[in-house]
């Protein structure tokens, strides 16, 4: 199997600061690889570098030849292009040129009828048209419409979608993807999840949000301690194989420990000028210092602190309406929030999730019902706009404007400082200025401060970007155990099925469906319904009239008829592959198999599909 990317030996520093050292990755054609560690341990770096838009400290990276390589950044970069079809389509591609030329017309002058037929013509003499329905179909999902827009108009989740986007478009050898599902909503996650499942793609990507890494990736490799970990194998094999180093590693350290105290007083009791000390225990003493150092139990986020006493009235909210421009957000809504809510709210982008959350956090007021809070609730509210800040600002400022001391569930009092070494900052940090703290650990910050208030109804708002998977685990238990009311607005559905006991689902038009199950219940009853709605009416009781002539020969007829059975067997076995794709401990040689037979079984789908259209329209005729 051809290996695309390899590096050998490499090591990155910032500021004399070690992220990583003699790491040697090799990636291969039709590998979908994920990188995971905590935050800053250098999984963006490596994305960087892997990419070619970073030269390491040390090391070398190799390409094959004439490699088409997409690299999706956090946050991505537009060069010189001014608007969304500068930057979509390529000046040399000819079909690009006229579907760019062909959609301009569409949006800016569509009764220019002289120059859409001569267009038309055009795409039509280069077979444009298939390529034309792929690029709309992929603006249309990532909900990018107005290609004349400018791209210094757009937020940073429009700027990210557009930017990956492109990258579809493309379709390179390898896609090189730094947290693909931020700002993307559920249903476009799954549909990026589905595509990207597809055939034979060659993937590297980091992400937080676990359903979407088990289902998409079968390999996954650690970064631990500047080191890389490899597991072949999906997100629920990693879980379970790190499990069991983790205990075996544990054992060992303690075992490490134990020599090296030992070792330790030998060392101490030695004649310093002493010439006939053993040079083998020397050297084993400061092998046993290298094993250990560095190794002990990994620290964790400690999130612990109580929460202010709960009344019997929380919060009430009647006949709620909400709209803005002449667009209904909230239409009468009504519900009473009780003790022991978990309530997850989804919904398409633009659907009222935040019109919803500002509603009820006193940032916007209705236009009309009533919204009536208990006089014993506290509101904390984690949004995305997250912590607002000065330059000068250092960490432990932040925490000493909540309160110098916070009361922790067992009822002990501690300090702001304290509480930050339990939330992974250490002095240093504290001291530090908030302005060079990394994404993670400004959320984890945000967190902090919220909690600190100790509220008994806890909003969190896509609270999953930027944090790792190691401090996800611990928000969950943290959030598993807390007493009070929970709202939660995520596009991580492993989050959502975890936290959510209840949904508001936001169905458009100001109707906010009340669903009593977590997220996959509901998808699961949503695919239910659209299956049903699928199956063919029942036939119509026969007429006396005479009968119509048929359109189809007889042949045709029963071809017609055994064609919706064989299309539902190719789909079938073409599930049954990617799923089998997707396995554990898969061999090169079977991969290869694998992804020529989901390639012959698409192409198969395709000629039937087009055959049961083609006689579709003759019967219908």
């Amino acid at each position: 199997m051809s290996t695309y990317i390899s590096a050998e030996n490499l090591g990155h520093s910032f500021h004399d600061n070690w992220l990583f050292k003699n790491l040697t990755i090799g990636i291969n054609r039709g590998r979908r690889v994920a990188l995971v560690g905590i935050n800053g341990a250098g999984k963006s770096t490596l994305l960087k570098i892997l990419s070619g838009s970073l030269k390491p400290t040390e090391g070398k990276v190799a390409q094959s030849k004439d490699l088409n390589v997409g690299y999706l950044e956090q946050d991505p970069h537009f060069k010189n292009a001014v608007t969304i079809s500068d930057y979509i389509f390529h000046a040399d591609n000819i079909q690009q040129q006229l579907i760019r030329r062909y959609e301009e017309l569409l949006e800016n002058d569509p009764d220019n009828m002289k120059e859409m037929d001569k267009i038309m013509e055009e795409m039509s003499d280069i077979d444009a048209w298939d390529y034309e329905y792929k690029i709309k179909t992929i603006l249309g999902r990532l909900d990018i419409h107005h290609l004349n827009q400018h791209i210094n108009t757009l937020s940073g989740g429009q700027k990210k979608r557009l930017a990956l986007a492109k990258l579809l478009i493309e379709d390179p050898e390898i896609y090189i993807l730094d947290e693909p599902t931020n700002h993307l909503d559920i249903d476009t996650i799954e549909w990026l999840e589905k595509l990207l499942t597809e055939g034979s793609r060659t993937i590297l990507m980091v992400t937080h949000d676990r359903y979407f890494l088990d289902n998409v990736c079968n390999e996954i490799l650690e970064i631990d301690k500047g080191k890389i970990i490899p597991y072949f194998g999906n997100y629920g094999y990693y879980l379970e194989k790190k499990a069991e180093r983790e205990a075996s590693d544990e054992a060992s350290f303690q075992k490490n420990s134990n020599l090296l105290r030992k070792e330790l007083e030998w060392m101490r009791r030695q004649p310093k000028a002493r010439g006939t000390k053993s040079k083998s225990r020397i050297d084993a003493f400061y092998d046993l210092g290298d094993k250990t150092k560095n190794n002990g139990p990994k620290q964790n986020v400690e999130l612990s602190v109580k929460i202010a006493r709960q009344g019997n009235k929380i919060m009430e909210m009647h006949e709620v309406s909400k709209g803005f421009n002449g667009n209904t957000y909230i239409d009468k809504f009504s519900y009473i929030f009780k003790k022991g809510d978990r309530i997850g709210l989804a919904g398409k982008n633009g659907s009222g999730k935040s019109t919803m959350l500002n509603l009820i956090t006193d940032g916007l007021t209705p236009d009309s019902g009533e919204i009536i809070k208990g006089e014993t609730t506290v509101i904390g509210y984690f949004n995305q706009a997250g912590l607002s800040f000065k330059d000068d600002e250092r960490v432990i400022d932040i925490v000493k404007n909540v309160a110098e001391f916070i009361t922790m569930a067992d009822g002990k009092l501690i300090s702001a400082s304290a509480l930050l070494t339990l939330f992974l900052f250490p002095p240093a940090k504290q001291y530090g200025m908030v302005a060079k703290l990394s994404g993670g650990e400004k959320k984890r910050l945000h967190l902090m401060s919220i909690l600190m208030k100790n509220p008994n109804f806890l909003i969190l708002d896509e609270p999953t970007n930027d944090l790792d998977i190691d401090t996800l685990n611990v928000l969950e238990e943290f959030l598993t155990n807390y007493p009070g009311i929970l709202m939660i607005v995520s596009h991580d559905r492993y989050l959502l099925d975890k936290m959510a006991e209840q949904l508001f689902i936001m169905e458009g038009n100001g109707q906010v469906r009340i669903y009593n199950g977590n997220y996959s219940s509901y998808r699961i009853e949503l695919e239910e319904s659209k299956q049903a709605a699928k199956k063919p009416a029942a036939p119509a009781p026969i007429q006396a009239e005479a009968p119509k002539k048929a359109k189809l020969s007889f042949k045709e007829e029963k071809e017609f008829d055994g064609l919706e059975k064989e299309i539902s067997d190719i789909e079938l076995k073409l599930k049954e592959t990617t799923d089998e794709l997707n396995t554990i401990n898969i061999d090169p040689k079977k991969l290869q198999q694998l992804t020529d037979k989901i390639a012959y079984l698409n192409k198969q789908l395709d000629t039937k599909s087009m055959r049961w259209i083609e006689l579709s329209e003759l019967k219908e005729a």
